[in-house]
């Protein structure tokens, strides 16, 4: 019986890659929209943080972030200087103009990043 059950076993394992159960599951996962988008997750994170000097019509002399585009060409250099130690005169916000971003912040950014960037999310 003990052989019996062990060559059970075995020849299950054996056949579980030619399970078509198993090749749906890891083989044909479906597209999924992205986690973050730039209009409803992004924008909003750096209009509370960035204003006023990364916002022209808020009175900024600085690169503009207040767009798509901006804030796309530039994510690197803006999540570089969000991490970079606060004493680092580099660091942003600035001078502590406005809070710095928390830890969780910053993640929706590297996410939205490593997720390719949506600027809006498909219906």
């Amino acid at each position: 019986m003990k052989k019996f059950t062990l060559l059970f076993l075995l020849a299950s394992i054996m056949a579980l890659p030619f399970c078509t159960t198993s090749k749906n599951a890891a083989g044909n996962q479906k597209k999924t929209a992205p986690t973050y988008v730039y209009n409803t997750d992004v924008a909003p994170i750096l209009l509370a943080h960035c204003t006023p000097c990364h916002y022209p019509a808020e009175g900024g002399k600085k690169l503009a972030l207040d767009s798509y585009a901006a804030v796309h060409d530039h994510v690197d250099d803006i999540l570089m200087r969000v991490q970079l130690p606060k004493d680092d005169p580099k660091f942003m916000p600035f001078k502590s103009k406005k809070e710095p971003l928390s830890d969780s912040l910053i993640m929706v950014i590297k996410v939205w990043k490593e997720g390719g960037m949506a600027e809006t999310r498909s219906e």
